[in-house]
């Protein structure tokens, strides 16, 4: 493969760090070279650090992603960078002779030694956070592994979370972090181009600093970010749950009709799009997320159902009493004598609500192995314990 010519762009955005230890809150922004608010947003967060010099306690260390693709504003060059951080592809890559390399596993190569360093280097628990935007308006919101601790340090934001949509998935840049039990969750700040799509990336970095203890009570005035993201999720749902993913290759020619924006509520058989073979419908009522409306993308949309918050409570009950490790004793279900974190069944046998009990325990990672369906759950540091309390 070729690569072009890299910009002189900085891989390194910033750091604040005032010496005192604690979490380090780790920033990707422009992981698409088409979303730029993300790097705009933590350069204006560094920027009001260092200006009122923050007494922080840990650090934030911030890091541009797709360099080339930024520079020519496009999604990417060559290949996805956000879709090929599964450990099997990243071997591959490190085997090979980096003079193959193309222009996005050039990107690659350098993001992961400086996601290395900073996991060496902490001085506490690490939380990362993508920063994305989508070619669709609506609210803001937050993508997330189902671990507890993820779901209580986003949570703390105030901004609506998703489940599921990582496990939906495969190679997004969260996987990595998941399979070192890091607390991670990416945020939708908005439109591209939507002129608050910025400030909500700011509002969710400065709640985040607050609610992980980093920065100092009083120093900052947080009530105008409460606001905007008072403001721009108002009325919408805390959690939803994803249900279903409709991939698309670009032979299918795929366009989705135009109004719909993130969180809109469709009604089973509701036109979302056309492709070339004809209308594409929505396969039950649901919420709309993420309808595709550029050039480039596998995703159409995605469609999400509201979580009751009860059942959000017997999860956090069920995961505390540790009932995951009953679930080898449920007919058909056996662990995977290979991976500690996986759960191997067979449908065939364990017919009822089979998905529903996974997810409560958190298993949500759904794939086929053979005749076998694999539950994958994600873990979390013990550490992770102390963020957001």
């Amino acid at each position: 493969m070729t690569r072009t010519e890299t910009p002189a762009i900085r891989r390194e955005l910033g750091v604040w760090d005032c010496g005192a230890a604690g979490p380090t809150l780790c920033v990707l922004a422009g992981i698409h070279g088409n979303e730029p608010a993300g790097v705009q947003a933590v350069l204006r967060v560094l920027e009001r650090l260092r200006d009122q010099a923050v007494p922080l306690v840990g650090r934030v260390v911030a890091f541009g992603g797709n360099l080339s693709a930024l520079a020519r504003g496009v999604r990417f060059l060559q290949r996805d960078l956000n879709r090929q951080w599964g450990e099997p592809h990243i071997v591959r890559m490190l085997e090979r002779d980096p003079t193959e390399d193309g222009d996005e596993d050039y990107e690659q190569r350098a993001l992961l030694a400086a996601f290395e360093r900073v996991i060496q280097t902490a001085r506490g628990p690490v939380v990362f956070v993508d920063l994305h935007t989508s070619s669709a308006d609506g609210p803001p919101f937050l993508c997330l592994a189902d671990t507890i601790d993820n779901r209580r340090v986003a949570l703390s934001t105030g901004v609506p979370l998703i489940l599921g949509i990582e496990e939906t998935i495969d190679g997004a840049s969260l996987e990595w972090w998941s399979q070192r039990g890091v607390v991670n969750f990416a945020v939708e700040g908005g439109r591209h181009q939507h002129p608050e799509t910025v400030g909500n990336h700011e509002a969710v970095l400065w709640l985040l600093l607050d609610s992980l203890g980093m920065a100092p009570k009083g120093k900052l005035d947080l009530r105008p970010f409460r606001e905007q993201i008072e403001r721009s999720t108002r009325g919408q749902p805390s959690v939803v749950e994803i249900v279903h993913r409709h991939a698309i290759s670009e032979q299918d020619r795929y366009v989705t009709k135009p109004g719909y924006k993130n969180f809109d509520f469709v009604r089973r058989g509701q036109q979302i799009g056309t492709d070339a073979r004809g209308p594409v419908n929505a396969p039950y009522d649901c919420r709309v997320m993420l309808p595709l409306y550029q050039a480039l993308g596998d995703d159409a949309f995605f469609l999400a159902r509201d979580i009751n918050p009860f059942w959000l409570t017997v999860a956090r009950l069920l995961r505390w009493l540790r009932l995951h490790r009953l679930v080898g004793w449920m007919p058909g279900v056996r662990h995977d004598p290979d991976d500690m974190h996986t759960i191997l069944v067979d449908p065939r046998i364990a017919r009822w609500f089979v998905t529903e009990v996974f997810h409560l325990l958190g298993f949500r990672k759904e794939r086929k192995r053979g005749k076998l369906l694999a539950f994958t759950r994600r873990w979390s540091r013990r550490e992770n314990a102390r963020l957001a309390r």
